[in-house]
């Protein structure tokens, strides 16, 4: 099994007999103080007691992997679901599902995949319009920029790109520091907090909300939002989530017309605005084409909502894999410049998003697989970025891990537009986090994020003192 993740099984036992003061609420989950901190001996007998994935299959392996359906899953899958890629990558790599899809394990097979866009297509309309009919799901989802082939693909990732070049990005860097630090201090006076609400989901929105400067009294909403509409996106959904995800697209892009409508009037710096960047279109290249309202409104969600929770996440796994494997976080307090390569270790160990999705253009082959045009492909990130073939010893939480090679932004033409933006956030929070509680620890029972596609918690109690 894989390191960190059986914090979410053992803490569960554990942590009830702990954890009589935590109170959990709809949709933030808080907790009180009164939960009995988890001693660094129980981290310890977290990490003991969690075997290394088995170096050979068993026969158990064999029957996990034929069973698998990524459309009925326990919760034990949410919890830790690297055995079940390792039976996969080693019985099915090329796993075809109930429905006629296809699941994907090994590295090469997803590198592959990413290489060839034209075989392998992002257009989600063909495959998102039974799962969500003539919705507003539906016109977002097949809109934004994640989910399109050239050429709209090519003409918003230029837009959005202009705006995040390296000399934008390093300009932030101060401000991030700031807001960090802000922060930390926050927490410093009330020696226990929730390290998903208040401070690894703090950070996305205000840096995103900066990106398109978003009034900072009306980013309140947006958290919501985006949990919703990046919901919807799961493999199986209930009434209910097709609710909250319809209702939240009809409501964001109710509050972007206004917001757009106020940007037009008085524009901001195109630089570094990047709604600006968007109503005005890029000057100079492309003869200065310009967007439809429709692609407009519906990719300013996107690009709220694709630096958000990912991000989240990065920081909130991060955070949580090195308060486990304390030999590492040692080694990062030793040697702070080890924090880029950590970073890199944390989007390869724990990949904020777990799974990237593909159409065939054509009849192909994949991993010597025929596979037929019009064929689903679930490509699982997670389960590449565990695989032995292509990284020694993948179970293993080594921030020194040199090459890194993994595959948590992608690969090819739709590689994470805002990778540098999200690798310097993670490298500003988690190392000064680190730094500036050396000893913390997890304090009672975390609460995952219950996403198959998007692998993070939705609280974890932290002691800072």
């Amino acid at each position: 099994m894989a390191g960190v993740t059986r914090i979410d099984v053992m803490l569960a036992t554990t942590c009830k007999h702990h954890s009589a003061g935590m109170v959990h609420t709809e949709g933030s989950k808080r907790f009180n103080r009164g939960s009995t901190a988890v001693s660094a001996a129980l981290a310890a007998k977290i990490k003991k007691e969690t075997p290394m994935a088995p170096s050979n299959a068993t026969s158990n392996d064999a029957d996990i992997a034929r069973r698998f359906d990524l459309r009925h899953l326990d919760a034990s899958f949410h919890a830790d679901p690297y055995p079940v890629y390792h039976a996969l990558r080693t019985h099915e790599p090329v796993k075809r599902m109930p429905d006629g899809s296809l699941f994907l394990t090994r590295y090469r097979d997803v590198q592959a995949v990413y290489r060839d866009p034209k075989t392998f297509s992002s257009d989600k309309k063909v495959e998102f319009a039974p799962k969500y009919g003539a919705t507003p799901l539906f016109e977002h989802h097949t809109t934004s920029l994640v989910f399109n082939d050239p050429p709209l693909h090519t003409r918003v990732r230029k837009l959005i790109a202009g705006a995040l070049t390296a000399r934008a990005i390093a300009a932030m860097e101060d401000g991030l520091v700031r807001l960090v630090d802000g922060l930390l201090d926050r927490a410093a006076g009330r020696g226990e907090i929730d390290l998903i609400g208040d401070f690894a989901a703090a950070i996305p929105v205000e840096v995103i909300g900066n990106l398109l400067d978003v009034p900072h009294d009306e980013r309140e909403p947006l958290r919501d939002w985006s949990l919703a509409i990046l919901g919807a996106l799961e493999p199986s959904l209930t009434p209910a989530q097709h609710e909250r995800g319809n209702r939240a697209v009809t409501e964001f892009v109710a509050y972007l017309k206004d917001l757009v409508a106020r940007r037009r009037a008085a524009p901001g710096d195109p630089q570094h605005d990047v709604l600006t960047r968007l109503i005005q279109g890029e000057q100079g290249e492309g003869g200065g084409e310009q967007l439809s309202e429709v692609e407009l409104l519906q990719n300013c969600i996107f690009i709220l909502n694709a630096g958000h929770e990912t991000t989240t996440n990065l920081i909130g796994n991060g955070l949580v894999t090195l308060s486990v494997w304390t030999e590492e976080r040692d080694a990062l307090l030793r040697e702070p410049a080890l924090i880029e390569s950590a970073v890199e270790e944390c989007l390869r160990f724990e990949s904020s998003n777990q799974l990237g999705n593909r159409m065939t253009m054509i009849d192909t082959e994949i991993g010597g697989v025929p596979v037929a045009a019009g064929t689903p492909v679930t490509l699982c990130i997670g389960a590449a970025n565990r695989d032995p073939e292509q990284f020694a010893q993948p179970d293993r939480f080594d921030i020194r891990r040199a090459p890194n090679r993994h595959l948590a932004f992608g690969f090819g033409i739709h590689q994470c537009a805002g990778l540098s933006l999200a690798r310097l956030e993670a490298r500003i929070a988690i190392g000064r986090f680190v730094r500036r509680f050396p000893a913390y620890r997890i304090s009672g029972e975390p609460t995952r994020g219950g996403r198959v596609r998007f692998r993070g918690y939705a609280a974890v109690p932290c002691a800072v003192e």
